[in-house]
């Protein structure tokens, strides 16, 4: 039987996307946390990490490890009270104002009533990253993974995104020449978008259609859940992760205009300077811990 030692590294290590975060999660040696991976993968005969220049790259063994494993280890480590209770503390947090209003905040209720005092900051990742490398924040929940050596990061979740649209915009769209050439039928779409560069939206066309959009862009707004109601105005369409959109389709305020062959997703990691409060590593690891169920909700 595998060691429960050997499991609990390979979920740091699985979050972190690195042997070190891992290692200062579990108060370990970084040779000591390699060993347990090299054990693990010796008792599953199978690799589960590939090196990179940015860290750990899981492979698809790993992934699919991931989802099973680690909500039962995040739950025998609430069943046994290794996590005391934070007490009186306080945390600044920045990230978008979607996820922090849906579920960053949400997620941590418990810790509110505990003692912990939050102050929440909203805007662009790079902005409240450099906020965070100038100590102006304690933790960032940042869909862009910072290349500033100052700062640490380890992956929260992964993000599904759906390209979505009211039922009368989409009824627009030729089914015939979508399915033979989807960005010439998607073309007069116009486009809701979190940013002018459209960075959510250029990353599904080019993941699902190996171009650029050229559509109109009718509307910019920072905030997913405004964009999400005026694509469910008739606006346009937009990429939406599917947290945010499920209770839309399934009421069928908005519906999929395309069926993506890869799945894009994008991961939401935990940044955090290099003089972060006692609080914040209490933090992160109750968020890693909620975000371990939010890929089926």
């Amino acid at each position: 039987m595998t060691s429960l030692d050997l499991w609990e590294a390979f979920t740091h290590a699985y979050r972190e996307r690195s042997i070190s975060g891992a290692a200062r999660r579990l108060d370990l040696t970084q040779p000591a946390v390699t060993a347990r991976i090299r054990k693990l993968e010796a008792d599953l005969g199978a690799t589960l990490f590939e090196r990179s220049r940015t860290g750990l790259v899981p492979t698809g063994r790993a992934d699919a490890l991931a989802a099973r494993i680690t909500p039962l280890v995040d739950q025998l480590r609430g069943a046994v009270g290794t996590e005391p209770s934070i007490g009186p503390a306080s945390i600044r947090i920045g990230g978008a104002a979607d996820v922090m209003t849906t579920r960053i905040v949400p997620a941590l209720a418990p810790l509110v009533r505990d003692g912990l005092d939050v102050s929440v900051t909203t805007g662009l990742a790079q902005d409240l990253l450099d906020d965070l490398a100038d100590e102006g924040l304690d933790l960032v929940v940042s869909s862009v993974r910072p290349d500033d050596e100052r700062l640490q990061s380890a992956a929260l979740v992964d993000e599904e995104f759906l390209l979505v649209a009211a039922p009368a915009v989409a009824g627009q769209v030729d089914p015939a020449e979508l399915a033979q050439d989807p960005v010439r039928a998607l073309a007069a779409v116009p486009l809701a978008a979190y940013s002018p560069d459209l960075p959510i939206i250029r990353r599904y066309w080019l993941t699902e259609f190996d171009e650029r959009p050229t559509n109109r862009t009718a509307l910019v707004l920072p905030d997913l859940r405004g964009i999400l109601r005026a694509v469910v105005a008739g606006i346009g369409a937009s990429v939406l992760p599917r947290y945010l959109v499920d209770g839309a389709l399934a009421d069928g305020t908005v519906v999929r205009l395309h069926e993506p062959r890869l799945g894009p997703l994008n991961t939401l990691w935990l940044v955090t300077g290099a003089s972060a409060p006692p609080a914040v590593g209490h933090v992160c690891r109750h968020l890693s811990a909620e975000a371990a169920g939010w890929a089926s909700t």
